[in-house]
């Protein structure tokens, strides 16, 4: 069984900037992937960023591409999340997920993902 426990997040104005951390315990084997989804109030719960644990690949949505970045500590069982040039189009909760076996097509599906995070809100004023 693996758990998620994520941190961090918080209220910032637009432009400004934030970071979520993600710990994983338990093993999610060497061919995982770990994403960041996000979920407004009545909106769908969407990909944001998607990193391959083994090889580091990284894969972004269009809309945050350029401003957020994903990284990872493997040694330390974590996922990052940091959020430049925010938006009020950001605010949401953030959700950090693993899955043991993932491709690349489908790294930034939520259906793709088996282990959830509790999630974390961002907030972003204008």
């Amino acid at each position: 069984q693996v758990q998620l426990e994520e941190s961090g997040g918080g209220s910032v104005q637009a432009g400004g900037s934030l970071s979520l951390s993600c710990v994983a315990s338990g093993d999610i084997g060497s061919s995982a992937c770990m994403g960041w989804f996000r979920q407004a109030p009545g909106k769908a719960r969407d990909g944001v960023a998607g990193v391959f644990v083994s090889f580091g690949d990284t894969y972004y949505a269009d809309s945050v591409r350029g401003r957020f970045t994903i990284s990872q500590d493997k040694a330390k069982n974590m996922v990052y999340l940091e959020m430049n040039s925010l938006t009020p189009e950001d605010t949401g909760m953030y959700y950090c997920a693993a899955v043991r076996l993932c491709e690349s097509d489908t790294i930034l599906s939520p259906r793709t993902y088996t282990y959830w995070g509790q999630g974390s809100q961002v907030t972003v004023s204008s």
